[in-house]
């Protein structure tokens, strides 16, 4: 008697056919359906290269709901009870990497084209407004950086309006970033001039917590930069955007990146990741220096 056939649709296959061995059950269907959710919901676009990683990242959601298989969870995700999962989703297949000073030429650029300049422009004029965005804000590091660079470099900082809007999809990592907690070891990364900024928590330093000084110049908000209204007023004088657009076909790029020139001031400033670059060129932003581009006056 032959062998009954698996259901090949209740089986994850790799690149030479063979099954791979799994806690659940997940399909190529399976994965087709959560990316195209994904791009929906996100604009995040996940080649098949992803596929491992979105496994083990939402098993967790599996587990927690204790579901005992993908084709469950799409299910759940697709009803109107999985709304509230949805969240829980696009946090599971974010990507948030970032550190204190990362892309260090970024923050000197800062320092020497914007709070210089606006300092010098500003001394005696009290009450003069300047507007930041960190766009993909992840776990805080950024925004804390750019404040920090906007403290050193406008000494009279209270006297004006000056404040950092800080977004990010991920709930998670926007809890994480308020809460301005980190590793102590993250004092590693932050040059010796901006370390008294960053305050060491207990006896020992066991962990980096940041105070007040850089807290009041931030707000962070949950945004969704393909999906939700931008319920910004007013333009920016800087947006950094770094280490997002990796995710996005080139459409959606091209899409945002019009967005983005929308929110500038001209004259202003945008800051794309290292790994990242503006499909051809665009007629309302020239090079400015690497992965810096400003906005046509």
């Amino acid at each position: 008697m032959a062998n009954p056939q698996p259901n090949q649709d209740a089986l994850d296959f790799g690149p030479e056919g063979a099954p791979y061995g799994r806690e659940f059950q997940f399909s190529d269907a399976d994965f087709r359906s959560l990316v195209a959710l994904a791009r929906e919901r996100t604009g995040i676009s996940l080649s098949d290269s992803k596929r491992n990683l979105i496994y083990s990242r939402l098993s967790r959601r599996l587990r927690a709901l204790g579901m005992m298989s993908f084709r469950s969870y799409r299910e759940y995700l697709n009803s109107p009870d999985g709304e509230q999962e949805i969240e829980s989703f696009i946090n599971s297949i974010s990507t948030n990497l970032t550190k204190f000073f990362r892309e260090s030429h970024h923050f000197d650029h800062l320092r020497d084209r914007v709070a210089l300049p606006f300092s010098q422009a500003s001394s005696s004029r009290p009450g003069q407004r300047l507007r930041i965005w960190s766009a993909g804000c992840s776990t805080g590091e950024e925004p804390y950086t750019i404040a920090a660079v906007l403290r050193r470099g406008i000494p009279d900082v209270e006297r004006h309006d000056v404040k950092i809007l800080a977004t990010d999809i991920d709930t998670d990592v926007l809890s994480k970033g308020a809460n301005g907690e980190y590793p102590a070891a993250s004092i590693d990364d932050i040059p010796e001039n901006y370390r008294s900024l960053f305050q060491p928590k207990g006896s020992r330093g066991t962990a980096l917590v940041i105070g007040g000084e850089l807290k009041s110049l931030i707000s962070f908000r949950h945004l969704n930069l393909m999906v939700h209204p931008w319920p910004m007023r007013g333009l920016f004088d800087a947006i950094f955007c770094r280490n997002v657009m990796i995710y996005f076909d080139g459409p959606t790029k091209a899409a945002l990146i019009d967005r983005f020139v929308e929110q500038l001031k001209p004259g202003g400033w945008l800051y794309i990741g290292h790994s990242e670059s503006l499909l051809g060129t665009h007629t309302h932003l020239s090079h400015a220096g690497r992965t810096i581009y400003r906005r046509n006056s």
